[in-house]
């Protein structure tokens, strides 16, 4: 276990060191900012106040941003090791492939935990200074962040094991992409255009949803969106966040890190030094 800290405190020296990480705390920190802009506009409509329309607005930034941050995290954990030629020397330490998996994994989600407190704090600052009625939204902006780090602990295990499989930066890089690409962008694109097609028939009512807690990406927006008093405020997804019950998605966002790591170990297994 000594060996599995020390390890993760050498990762997260390393990832602070990295220009990655500023690049992120910087976008974090700008688009905070400006959601939280916009979100005072449309308080009085919503009946919600300025906090919790925020919330809901970072939800769907977050969406799209940790699951990229996680997967550039982690695309070279084990690939990296392999062309650097250190993977010999780091298995050589008296420590299981798995520790080694879950020390980078501690080190890359404290680094997210510091991009995601910047940008989420700053836009409650923001929110406060605008309405003195904020407060409200605080457990709402405190369930995005868990939330929001059980995702990226997710796409973290993802990009492990695309690191595994690749074994050259270059491949894992180009996977960790496609498949961001794929989960993020076009699946939700490929169910809208299925919904449509089915003109409300059985894979409307009988599918769709599990269909929709099968993407972390997707579980993850419709459980913060299922407590929100701004659910107004995310078009498009503010019926399923009302059909499908909260603990269906939280269930899928805190089984989905388990089965993502267990496909990195798995994969890792495989990498001989």
């Amino acid at each position: 276990m000594t060996a599995a800290l020390g390890l993760a405190g050498c990762e997260f020296r390393i990832a602070l060191r990295n220009r990655w990480v500023a690049i992120v705390i910087a976008m974090m920190a700008l688009f905070a900012l400006v959601l939280a802009a916009a979100g005072s506009a449309p308080t009085g409509a919503l009946g919600a106040d300025s906090l919790s329309v925020t919330v809901a607005s970072l939800t769907s930034l977050a969406v799209y941003l940790v699951p990229l941050v996680a997967l550039l995290m982690s695309f070279d954990a084990i690939a990296g090791e392999v062309e650097r030629g250190t993977l010999p020397l780091l298995l050589t330490y008296p420590v299981s492939r798995g520790r080694v998996l879950l020390g980078k994994a501690a080190a890359h989600l404290a680094t997210l935990a510091i991009a995601l407190a910047v940008g989420y704090g700053l836009a409650a600052g923001a929110a406060f200074a605008v309405d003195a009625e904020a407060a409200r939204g605080l457990p709402a902006l405190w369930r995005l962040f868990w939330s929001s780090l059980l995702l990226g602990a997710s796409f973290l295990g993802i990009g492990y094991a695309l690191s595994a499989v690749a074994r050259r930066p270059g491949a894992a890089a180009g996977l960790a992409i496609g498949l961001w690409l794929v989960a993020i962008v076009l699946y939700d694109l490929g169910l809208l255009a299925a919904v449509v097609a089915d003109g409300g028939g059985a894979f409307t009512t009988d599918v769709f949803p599990w269909l929709l807690l099968a993407n972390p990406a997707d579980a993850f927006r419709l459980f913060n969106l299922a407590s929100s008093e701004a659910t107004a405020a995310a078009a498009g997804v503010g019926g399923a966040a009302a059909a499908i019950p909260a603990w269906q998605a939280l269930a899928s966002i805190a089984l989905w890190p388990l089965a993502a790591f267990g496909l990195a170990l798995q994969a890792f297994r495989k990498v001989m030094p």
